[in-house]
């Protein structure tokens, strides 16, 4: 079963959430976790707060246990311009 947590118009470029994103990916969600909070980069916080919005979503929804979970992919597409 897949948990699937978007964020949408997040006003940072993709290509910085993507150097987090590569650090995190295929990890358990213990490690990412830590991984997020020791990175001091400006899109780890958005990741960590969708992250977490993913763990509530497969707690709640599909009554899944944290320590179960893995982060299977992260994809990290670009926003809307500022004109």
């Amino acid at each position: 079963m897949e948990i699937i947590a978007e964020s949408n118009s997040v006003r940072i470029s993709s290509r910085k959430v993507r150097l987090v994103a590569d650090a995190i990916r295929n990890k358990t969600v213990a490690q990412a976790q830590n991984v997020l909070s020791l990175v001091k980069k400006r899109g780890s916080s958005v990741l960590y707060k969708t992250l977490k919005s993913a763990i509530a979503n497969a707690v709640n929804n599909a009554k899944l246990k944290e320590d179960s979970l893995f982060i299977k992919s992260i994809e990290v597409d670009q926003g809307p311009f500022i004109k």
